[in-house]
């Protein structure tokens, strides 16, 4: 068989089934045609030594092709187990990829819903501290006014006076008396509301907040606003000094009789109140004296002169005023004003006269906790005001 010949029967060999339909011819053609053994043997006697040769060197021939094409095709078997190997690794590093990333990303959002969580306390914490803040601001401007008075009082400028009143030789003749007006800034949206009697101020400062209605009528209900109720507290100039005069010289030593002056004057049936000070000038006969309540040394000036008790003995001593001739060091007392409210957080909602009328209707009733009103001040949203406070006297 010539090198042809054994090309198309390898081809034929490996040539594929043909389509549904094809023809008998060619499917036999596909397909190598193996003798039987009877067949083989009939043919091999009917042939030639020359051709039973030949017939060996094709059958040779044949077998050095399907081995080759056996060789081939374990290659490529070795070939597709090494791709699926590679394939079933990707795979698996895939998998183990995607394991990662979901166990990443429900960190992250675990994370994230913390930071959220902590963003949200922040937020609220910090607006709790802005609302702190704008209350103690408020209490500032309130107050700022009298605090630089306090402090710009010691560093005024020192003047000279000139005394142009009369002087006469007569005691007692004039009394001098301190008598402290304080201004007090208002800001706008505030109101101050002075009561006929200091019990009822406490009770609304004791309430705090208040919801006063701002329609009457037919319809009560339509319109209402919440006010806030503080005390008022003033920086008053500390009471007036005393100067006692007029002691007796019976040789007692100075820390004893100052005890015995303290213990005199302590006492509300000779006219006194807890002392503050007491201290003697340089010659030693003179005491200067300071009380703690206000109006205790105003009431001993007036009276001039008194008996004190010593050694089983009355004698009787001079109380004045006394004056250094200079205002150096003042010192200031906070006060809380009894019949006097300070009501914040008023919205701008009513004309100025409206909203007064409203206030006083509504602190008036007894079934609010209210009383009679003696003076009631309102200064609008958008507008400052100044009220002077003078001493009760009442």
């Amino acid at each position: 068989m010539d090198p042809e010949e054994v090309a198309e029967a390898r081809c034929a060999a490996c040539e594929p089934l043909g389509a549904v339909g094809q023809d008998e011819d060619a499917l036999e053609d596909s397909f190598v045609q193996l003798s039987t053994p009877v067949e083989e043997e009939n043919s091999l006697l009917e042939m030639t030594p020359e051709q039973i040769q030949q017939e060996i060197q094709r059958c040779k021939e044949l077998c050095s092709v399907l081995e080759q094409d056996c060789v081939e095709l374990q290659i490529a078997k070795e070939t597709v187990d090494q791709r699926t190997r590679e394939l079933w690794k990707e795979g698996e590093c895939l998998h183990k990829y995607l394991e990662q990333q979901i166990s990443l990303s429900g960190v992250h959002l675990a994370s994230r819903q913390e930071s959220i969580c902590s963003a949200k306390e922040e937020n609220s914490r910090l607006r709790q501290e802005k609302q702190m803040l704008e209350k103690r601001l408020e209490e500032v401007k309130r107050r700022g006014l009298a605090e630089d008075l306090a402090t710009l009082l010691p560093s005024l400028p020192e003047r000279k006076m000139v005394f142009k009143g009369q002087v006469m030789d007569k005691e007692d003749v004039s009394t001098l008396t301190l008598v402290p007006k304080i201004c007090y800034p208002l800001p706008g949206g505030s109101a101050l509301i002075t009561f006929e009697k200091p019990e009822v101020a406490q009770r609304i400062m004791e309430l705090k907040e208040h919801v006063v209605e701002l329609s009457h009528g037919e319809e009560p209900d339509r319109c209402r606003m919440r006010v806030q109720a503080e005390p008022v507290e003033l920086l008053l100039p500390s009471s007036l000094e005393i100067l006692v005069s007029g002691l007796p010289s019976l040789g007692i030593p100075e820390e004893m009789l100052l005890d015995k002056l303290e213990l005199f004057f302590s006492k509300s049936k000779n006219g006194g109140g807890e002392v503050e000070s007491l201290d003697f000038l340089e010659n030693a006969s003179q005491v200067v004296m300071s009380f703690v309540q206000h109006g205790v040394a105003e009431q001993l000036i007036a009276r001039g002169r008194i008996q004190f008790p010593l050694k089983k003995a009355k004698y009787e001593i001079k109380i004045s005023p006394y004056m250094r001739g200079d205002i150096t060091g003042l010192q200031l007392r906070p006060s809380r004003c009894a019949r006097t409210v300070l009501l914040s957080g008023i919205p701008d909602v009513l004309d100025e006269e409206l909203m007064k009328d409203a206030l006083e209707i509504h602190f008036q009733k007894g079934s609010r906790g209210g009383g009679e009103v003696d003076v009631l001040s309102y200064v609008p949203e958008g507008r400052q005001a100044m009220a002077v406070f003078e001493e009760d006297r009442g």
